[in-house]
């Protein structure tokens, strides 16, 4: 074990692993039930903060276990082109 966390090796690795199974890619024509989640991206209230991660981090947990209960998941991270803008015009000032 490396005496340094390198999240740069460790992610290329897993994110391999994880493509070469096909995890990211949809099964068309399966009959398994479906689970889908859209959620909106936080607002631009200030700076991002610990309840951002936190929230982010339920969805995962969310989409998981429904997968590891055969659901088909199809889990989507809120950005639109409106926040993109705001966001654009809270960095200028």
């Amino acid at each position: 074990m490396e005496k340094r966390y390198d999240p740069k090796s460790v992610e290329k690795k897993w994110e391999k692993f994880w493509e070469e199974r096909g995890y990211f890619s949809p099964r068309p024509g399966k009959k398994n039930k479906t689970f889908s989640m859209v959620m909106p991206p936080p607002n631009i209230t200030g700076i991002l903060h610990m309840g951002h991660a936190f929230n982010l981090t339920i969805q995962d947990i969310i989409t998981r276990f429904k997968r590891m209960q055969g659901f088909e998941v199809l889990w989507i991270p809120g950005i639109d082109h409106a926040g993109i803008a705001t966001q654009n015009v809270v960095e200028r000032e």
